[in-house]
């Protein structure tokens, strides 16, 4: 052993290697050890002496010792309502590559649109157990706000906030998206337009009730309440509130506020005898792999989810990396994928697939 003779090498109270142990191999100071070992370098047979004592000890830097002199975790969090959305999902994909580039690790939260959930997970960020926070919140209140505002850490909100709010934030429009759906529909002869919508006392539930009434409006199509209904963002809720739809109107199509629920519609038509998009035409919202999955597949309004994610996971990198920044505000615009189940004409059904039909014998006649 170099420098240390028979003495015993100093280990932590878990019998790990140390820094005092990877000097001592190495035979240099505590302080030199400490430099290379954290990155800041040293005269290149210091770091080539450290570097290899490191080595043959099997030292492993302490992650949490580290973070507490660096001030930073390597962690980033996301908090979204439903993790099980898939348009969640496609946000997460889109944030976990950024933050994967940058070295740093993604930490997920389901905070199933509770309002005391999320503003207790940001007052958690006093903590410092992460680097920066992306929220995506349903709903978005006055302790919100304050919350927001109040972080220690760098936070980034994907969705909709006042104008005056200092905090980066990722938004889309999908007030216009929904009338890109009913422009459509009213496009392909449809006037007895529906409406399946998420809760009212929330940020896209308010925003897609608005962008459906004035489009209607705008194409002096007047408002059947009959045709309007509100349940939750969920398969089962789509379900039951176009059951309840159907019960009392005929509609000759149907907006859903996302894809979930369009799905759940798409059952309950299919269930009540509704041939789609024959009989009633139908168009999602957010166009997530499930629109694609369906059949018929449907018709849905990105509102790109995967380009928000990424938007937001820059902003935030780029706010850890210099907190004087001032706010950003940046907008995704909504787009319509034209799919089978909005189609203008009834979809074919190709014949299934088996052997073909021996040929008839001609039959003889006298």
């Amino acid at each position: 052993m170099r420098g240390v003779g028979r003495k015993r090498l100093q280990e932590s109270a878990d019998g790990r290697p140390t820094v005092h142990t990877v000097a001592a191999r190495a035979g240099v100071s505590i302080a030199s050890a400490s430099r290379v070992l954290n990155g800041v370098g040293g005269s290149p047979e210091t770091v080539r002496k450290v570097r290899e004592a490191a080595a043959e000890v099997g030292y492993v830097p302490n992650a949490i010792a580290r973070s507490l002199q660096s001030q930073r975790t390597g962690l980033v969090a996301l908090a979204v309502e439903d993790i099980g959305n898939p348009v969640y999902v496609e946000m997460m994909r889109a944030i976990e590559s950024v933050v994967a580039a940058s070295g740093r690790q993604l930490l997920v939260h389901a905070t199933g649109g509770r309002i005391d959930n999320e503003t207790a997970l940001l007052r958690r960020l006093a903590h410092r157990y992460v680097d920066g926070m992306i929220v995506s919140p349903i709903r978005v209140t006055g302790d919100h706000l304050a919350a927001l505002v109040d972080s220690p850490v760098p936070v980034v909100v994907v969705g909709q906030l006042p104008a005056d709010a200092p905090v980066d934030n990722v938004r889309t429009d999908s007030r216009t998206g929904v009338g890109l759906a009913v422009d459509h529909l009213v496009a392909a002869g449809r006037r007895r337009i529906g409406f399946v919508n998420g809760p009212l006392d929330t940020v896209p539930g308010a925003a897609r009730d608005a962008g459906f009434r004035a489009a209607l409006a705008r194409h002096g199509i007047a408002l059947d309440e009959r045709l309007v209904e509100v349940g939750d963002f969920r398969y089962a809720a789509g379900r039951a509130a176009t059951e309840r739809l159907l019960a009392r109107a005929e509609p000759d199509a149907l907006v859903c506020a996302n894809d979930l629920i369009a799905v759940g519609a798409l059952h309950a038509l299919l269930a009540a005898g509704r041939r789609v998009p024959d009989d009633v035409a139908l168009v999602g919202m957010d166009d997530t792999e499930l629109a694609r999955m369906m059949f018929p597949q449907l018709s849905s309004v990105s509102l790109g989810s995967a380009e928000r994610g990424r938007r937001a996971a820059e902003l935030l990198l780029s706010r850890i990396a210099d907190p004087s920044l001032p706010p950003r505000r940046e907008q995704v615009a909504p787009s319509l994928a034209v799919r089978a189940s909005s189609a203008t004409t009834p979809l074919s059904v190709p014949a299934p697939a088996g052997p073909a039909p021996a040929p008839r014998t001609p039959e003889v006649t006298a």
